[in-house]
């Protein structure tokens, strides 16, 4: 892998029976940018996204992530890289200092680390007044602030981002980038799958999905042009569209994104 590169992905296929969820994928990602993996529901972001962070065991194909192998160093890719999911980021019965310190131990810091890395995010976020309150009784924008958050608790090289800004308000969705954008400015790198298509324009470069293959990768800028697009939904909307796009292979009874 080359040094720039940070994820180098070639023909990394997943299939469930005989249906082909994401279809010999490749793809490159740079240190410290901000990488959009767009597509609708259903497309295979979330599932390419699973073998990427080692969760999910690759059918075939290649790929490298923070130097290490999807096949064989899993536990390693783990440990160099930040998660959050929209569906599940943060345990709803622990305070937000709980959660903190939680998955801190979870990612190796030890107990002056976590204490340290604790006061510093409950300052930069101006937490002080909900810090000993449970994350379940937060609104959902500050839930999703604090995961990002705590993703990044022990420097990753790479952070996962599924669907981060998923039902949340215009407001707190750029709130949210504007945190992206900070933290990919200190040379942290930024993977995030969404299907909010304005939100491609904010990214360095984006990949487009459809039934489960890349169709399109590059800057926003170049690829309105290259589809005559004066928005990346418009983009999105004639990749979907084209004719020479075939169906999902199998029966496409499979739910998984």
């Amino acid at each position: 892998m080359e040094s720039q590169n940070v994820i180098q992905v070639q023909s990394l296929t997943k299939k469930f029976g005989d249906f082909t969820a994401v279809d010999a994928i490749s793809f490159e990602v740079k240190k410290g940018e901000i990488f959009g993996f767009l597509g609708a529901n259903g497309a295979g972001k979330t599932t390419a996204m699973k073998m990427l962070i080692g969760i999910s065991m690759p059918t075939s194909g290649e790929a490298i992530v923070a130097g290490f192998d999807v096949y064989k160093n899993r536990d390693n890719i783990k440990r160099n890289i930040g998660y959050m999911s929209q569906k599940f980021a943060l345990y709803d019965d622990l305070t937000v200092k709980e959660n903190i310190t939680f998955f801190g131990g979870i990612y190796g810091l030890k107990k002056n680390q976590i204490k340290e890395k604790t006061t510093q995010l409950i300052n930069d976020l101006a937490l002080q007044e909900v810090a000993n309150k449970l994350v379940g009784s937060l609104p959902l924008g500050w839930k999703q602030k604090i995961a990002f958050s705590v993703a990044l608790l022990h420097n990753p090289k790479i952070v996962f981002l599924d669907e981060p800004t998923g039902g949340v308000d215009p407001i707190t969705r750029r709130q949210f980038w504007e945190m992206i954008y900070q933290t990919a400015n200190t040379g942290t790198t930024i993977f995030v799958t969404t299907h909010y298509m304005d939100e491609a324009e904010y990214c360095n470069r984006v990949s487009i999905m459809v039934n489960g293959k890349i169709e399109a990768l590059d800057t926003p800028k170049k690829l309105k042009e290259k589809y005559n697009a004066t928005n990346m939904n418009d983009v999105f909307l004639k990749l979907a569209r084209s004719p020479s796009l075939t169906l999902p292979k199998g029966n496409g009874t499979h739910t998984e994104n």
